[in-house]
């Protein structure tokens, strides 16, 4: 990505166990998370971890923004999973 293009962030997220990071990943999949427009937010799982990929034209205020709200979906998520268990 060049210097003027955005600014992007990529997170690994390791979980006890892959039905864990499945359920985690599925509630904060890009059809669920609601990204502004032009952001590509990208969730994949391998196993136990999700690797979530966030690419923002508008900058890096913009991403951390983004990064904030997505980080506050995956605590909820996180917290759903506690309650049920």
């Amino acid at each position: 990505m060049s210097p003027d293009s955005g600014a992007e962030a990529e997170l690994t997220l390791r979980y006890p166990d892959a039905e864990t990071a499945r359920a985690v990943a599925e509630a904060v999949s890009p059809d669920n998370y609601q990204a502004p427009e032009g952001m590509e937010v990208s969730v994949t799982r391998k196993k136990s971890e999700i690797d979530v990929r966030v690419r923002c034209p508008k900058g890096v205020g913009s991403l951390i923004s983004t990064l904030d709200d997505l980080l506050s979906c995956l605590a909820a998520a996180e917290k759903a999973l506690c309650g049920v268990s």
